[in-house]
Protein backbone atom coordinates (compact mmCIF):
# COMPACT_ATOMS: atom_id res chain seq x y z
CA UNK A 1 0.00 0.00 0.00
CA UNK A 2 1.20 3.50 -0.85
CA UNK A 3 0.19 6.45 1.32
CA UNK A 4 0.56 9.97 -0.04
CA UNK A 5 -0.41 13.11 1.84
CA UNK A 6 -0.49 16.05 -0.53
CA UNK A 7 -2.11 19.35 -1.28
CA UNK A 8 -3.96 18.54 -4.46
CA UNK A 9 -7.07 19.04 -6.57
CA UNK A 10 -9.02 16.17 -8.08
CA UNK A 11 -11.17 15.94 -11.20
CA UNK A 12 -13.36 12.99 -12.19
CA UNK A 13 -14.51 12.50 -15.78
CA UNK A 14 -16.87 9.69 -16.68
CA UNK A 15 -20.62 9.20 -16.47
CA UNK A 16 -20.62 12.60 -14.80
CA UNK A 17 -18.01 15.17 -13.79
CA UNK A 18 -16.88 16.17 -10.30
CA UNK A 19 -14.23 18.49 -8.93
CA UNK A 20 -12.47 18.64 -5.58
CA UNK A 21 -10.73 22.00 -5.10
CA UNK A 22 -7.21 22.27 -3.75
CA UNK A 23 -6.76 21.04 -0.15
CA UNK A 24 -4.51 18.70 1.86
CA UNK A 25 -5.67 15.10 1.38
CA UNK A 26 -4.65 11.48 1.90
CA UNK A 27 -4.29 9.36 -1.23
CA UNK A 28 -4.30 5.56 -0.86
CA UNK A 29 -2.96 3.37 -3.66
CA UNK A 30 -3.63 -0.28 -2.85
CA UNK A 31 -2.07 -3.44 -4.22
CA UNK A 32 -5.33 -4.35 -5.96
CA UNK A 33 -4.94 -1.21 -8.10
CA UNK A 34 -7.60 0.88 -6.41
CA UNK A 35 -6.99 4.58 -5.72
CA UNK A 36 -8.97 6.56 -3.15
CA UNK A 37 -8.79 10.16 -1.91
CA UNK A 38 -9.61 10.93 1.72
CA UNK A 39 -10.17 14.03 3.86
CA UNK A 40 -9.70 14.17 7.64
CA UNK A 41 -13.39 13.44 8.27
CA UNK A 42 -16.16 11.18 6.88
CA UNK A 43 -14.75 8.22 8.84
CA UNK A 44 -13.58 5.57 6.33
CA UNK A 45 -15.47 6.94 3.32
CA UNK A 46 -13.34 8.46 0.51
CA UNK A 47 -14.14 11.74 -1.21
CA UNK A 48 -13.54 10.07 -4.55
CA UNK A 49 -12.10 6.78 -5.71
CA UNK A 50 -11.46 4.43 -8.60
CA UNK A 51 -12.14 0.73 -8.11
CA UNK A 52 -9.96 -1.97 -9.68
CA UNK A 53 -9.06 -2.90 -12.29
CA UNK A 54 -7.53 0.44 -13.18
CA UNK A 55 -4.14 1.91 -14.10
CA UNK A 56 -2.24 4.79 -12.54
CA UNK A 57 0.07 6.93 -14.64
CA UNK A 58 2.27 9.58 -12.99
CA UNK A 59 3.00 12.42 -15.38
CA UNK A 60 6.49 13.53 -16.39
CA UNK A 61 7.87 16.65 -18.04
CA UNK A 62 5.12 19.19 -18.57
CA UNK A 63 2.70 16.76 -16.91
CA UNK A 64 4.84 16.24 -13.80
CA UNK A 65 2.73 16.19 -10.66
CA UNK A 66 -0.39 15.04 -12.50
CA UNK A 67 -1.66 11.54 -11.73
CA UNK A 68 -4.16 10.00 -14.14
CA UNK A 69 -6.14 6.95 -13.04
CA UNK A 70 -8.15 5.17 -15.76
CA UNK A 71 -10.50 2.21 -15.28
CA UNK A 72 -11.62 -0.39 -17.84
CA UNK A 73 -14.65 1.75 -18.71
CA UNK A 74 -12.45 4.71 -19.70
CA UNK A 75 -13.45 6.83 -16.71
CA UNK A 76 -10.65 9.06 -15.42
CA UNK A 77 -9.59 10.38 -12.05
CA UNK A 78 -7.06 13.20 -12.48
CA UNK A 79 -5.11 14.21 -9.37
CA UNK A 80 -3.07 17.40 -9.66
CA UNK A 81 -0.36 17.58 -7.00
CA UNK A 82 0.69 20.97 -5.72
CA UNK A 83 2.81 19.87 -2.77
CA UNK A 84 3.62 16.36 -1.51
CA UNK A 85 3.96 16.29 2.27
CA UNK A 86 4.45 12.55 2.72
CA UNK A 87 4.98 9.57 0.41
CA UNK A 88 5.59 6.05 1.70
CA UNK A 89 4.94 2.46 0.64
CA UNK A 90 4.28 -0.52 2.89
CA UNK A 91 3.98 -4.23 2.11
CA UNK A 92 0.98 -5.54 4.06
CA UNK A 93 0.86 -9.08 2.66
CA UNK A 94 -2.25 -11.23 2.41
CA UNK A 95 -4.90 -10.21 4.91
CA UNK A 96 -6.46 -13.06 6.92
CA UNK A 97 -9.87 -11.43 6.58
CA UNK A 98 -12.46 -10.35 9.08
CA UNK A 99 -13.07 -12.71 11.97
CA UNK A 100 -16.79 -13.30 12.14
CA UNK A 101 -18.70 -12.92 15.36
CA UNK A 102 -20.46 -15.97 16.77
CA UNK A 103 -23.71 -15.41 14.90
CA UNK A 104 -22.08 -14.81 11.50
CA UNK A 105 -19.78 -17.81 11.92
CA UNK A 106 -22.75 -20.00 12.86
CA UNK A 107 -24.81 -18.67 9.94
CA UNK A 108 -21.99 -19.66 7.62
CA UNK A 109 -21.82 -23.14 9.12
CA UNK A 110 -25.59 -23.61 8.94
CA UNK A 111 -25.90 -22.33 5.37
CA UNK A 112 -23.02 -24.55 4.22
CA UNK A 113 -24.81 -27.53 5.77
CA UNK A 114 -28.18 -26.47 4.31
CA UNK A 115 -26.99 -25.02 1.02
CA UNK A 116 -30.36 -25.88 -0.59
CA UNK A 117 -31.73 -22.80 1.21
CA UNK A 118 -30.25 -20.81 -1.70
CA UNK A 119 -32.17 -22.89 -4.21
CA UNK A 120 -32.90 -26.40 -5.39
CA UNK A 121 -29.89 -28.14 -6.88
CA UNK A 122 -27.22 -26.00 -5.17
CA UNK A 123 -24.05 -27.82 -4.12
CA UNK A 124 -21.28 -26.67 -1.79
CA UNK A 125 -17.75 -26.24 -3.16
CA UNK A 126 -16.21 -25.06 0.10
CA UNK A 127 -16.42 -22.61 2.98
CA UNK A 128 -13.86 -19.81 3.40
CA UNK A 129 -12.66 -19.92 -0.22
CA UNK A 130 -9.46 -17.88 -0.17
CA UNK A 131 -8.80 -15.01 -2.57
CA UNK A 132 -5.94 -12.50 -2.71
CA UNK A 133 -7.94 -10.07 -0.56
CA UNK A 134 -9.46 -12.50 1.92
CA UNK A 135 -11.81 -15.48 2.10
CA UNK A 136 -15.23 -15.68 0.49
CA UNK A 137 -17.66 -17.09 3.05
CA UNK A 138 -19.11 -19.78 0.79
CA UNK A 139 -18.37 -20.88 -2.76
CA UNK A 140 -21.01 -23.13 -4.32
CA UNK A 141 -22.63 -24.05 -7.62
CA UNK A 142 -26.25 -23.66 -8.64
CA UNK A 143 -28.38 -26.26 -10.40
CA UNK A 144 -26.99 -25.17 -13.79
CA UNK A 145 -23.41 -25.58 -12.56
CA UNK A 146 -22.60 -21.86 -12.40
CA UNK A 147 -20.23 -20.76 -9.64
CA UNK A 148 -21.85 -18.69 -6.88
CA UNK A 149 -19.98 -16.66 -4.23
CA UNK A 150 -21.91 -15.99 -1.02
CA UNK A 151 -21.08 -13.25 1.48
CA UNK A 152 -22.79 -13.65 4.86
CA UNK A 153 -23.55 -10.87 7.34
CA UNK A 154 -25.68 -10.59 10.41
CA UNK A 155 -26.87 -7.17 9.20
CA UNK A 156 -26.58 -6.56 5.48
CA UNK A 157 -25.36 -3.06 4.65
CA UNK A 158 -23.67 -1.33 1.72
CA UNK A 159 -20.18 -2.22 2.98
CA UNK A 160 -21.00 -5.91 2.65
CA UNK A 161 -22.14 -5.45 -0.95
CA UNK A 162 -18.92 -3.59 -1.74
CA UNK A 163 -16.90 -6.41 -0.16
CA UNK A 164 -18.68 -9.05 -2.24
CA UNK A 165 -18.22 -6.91 -5.38
CA UNK A 166 -14.44 -6.93 -4.83
CA UNK A 167 -14.46 -10.72 -4.39
CA UNK A 168 -16.49 -11.17 -7.59
CA UNK A 169 -14.07 -8.99 -9.58
CA UNK A 170 -11.21 -11.30 -8.55
CA UNK A 171 -13.07 -14.60 -8.88
CA UNK A 172 -14.26 -13.74 -12.40
CA UNK A 173 -10.63 -13.46 -13.51
CA UNK A 174 -10.20 -17.20 -12.83
CA UNK A 175 -11.18 -19.10 -16.01
CA UNK A 176 -11.85 -22.24 -13.94
CA UNK A 177 -14.56 -20.43 -11.96
CA UNK A 178 -15.94 -17.75 -14.28
CA UNK A 179 -18.63 -16.71 -14.72
CA UNK A 180 -19.21 -16.19 -11.00
CA UNK A 181 -22.32 -14.50 -9.67
CA UNK A 182 -22.89 -13.29 -6.12
CA UNK A 183 -25.43 -13.76 -3.37
CA UNK A 184 -25.56 -11.38 -0.40
CA UNK A 185 -27.04 -13.26 2.57
CA UNK A 186 -27.96 -11.73 5.92
CA UNK A 187 -30.52 -11.86 8.70
CA UNK A 188 -31.56 -8.34 7.72
CA UNK A 189 -30.72 -6.50 4.49
CA UNK A 190 -30.95 -2.71 4.50
CA UNK A 191 -32.96 -1.20 1.60
CA UNK A 192 -29.96 0.76 0.29
CA UNK A 193 -27.83 -2.41 0.29
CA UNK A 194 -30.54 -4.33 -1.58
CA UNK A 195 -30.78 -1.58 -4.23
CA UNK A 196 -26.98 -1.55 -4.72
CA UNK A 197 -26.81 -5.34 -4.87
CA UNK A 198 -29.62 -5.53 -7.42
CA UNK A 199 -27.96 -2.82 -9.54
CA UNK A 200 -24.78 -4.92 -9.62
CA UNK A 201 -26.56 -8.16 -10.46
CA UNK A 202 -26.05 -9.61 -6.98
CA UNK A 203 -28.85 -11.68 -5.48
CA UNK A 204 -30.11 -11.15 -1.93
CA UNK A 205 -31.08 -13.89 0.53
CA UNK A 206 -32.60 -13.17 3.95
CA UNK A 207 -31.57 -15.82 6.50
CA UNK A 208 -33.85 -16.81 9.37
CA UNK A 209 -31.30 -17.76 12.02
CA UNK A 210 -33.82 -19.30 14.39
CA UNK A 211 -35.47 -21.33 11.64
CA UNK A 212 -32.09 -22.53 10.36
CA UNK A 213 -31.14 -23.71 13.83
CA UNK A 214 -34.53 -25.36 14.28
CA UNK A 215 -34.52 -27.37 11.03
CA UNK A 216 -34.87 -31.03 11.92
CA UNK A 217 -31.65 -32.94 11.33
CA UNK A 218 -32.18 -35.29 8.40
CA UNK A 219 -29.10 -37.36 9.18
CA UNK A 220 -29.73 -40.89 10.39
CA UNK A 221 -29.78 -41.25 14.18
CA UNK A 222 -29.99 -44.32 16.42
CA UNK A 223 -32.74 -42.77 18.61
Amino acid sequence: MRLVIARCSVDYAGRLTAHLPSAPRLILVKADGSVSIHADDRAYKPLNWMSPPCTLKEGTGDEEGVWTVVNKGGEKLIITMEEILHDSSHELGVDPGLIKDGVEAHLQELLADRIEILGEGYTLVRREYMTAIGPVDILCRDAAGQTVAVEIKRRGEIDGVEQLTRYLELLNRDPHLAPVRGVFAAQEIKPQARVLATDRGIGCQVLDYDAMRGIEDDKLRLF
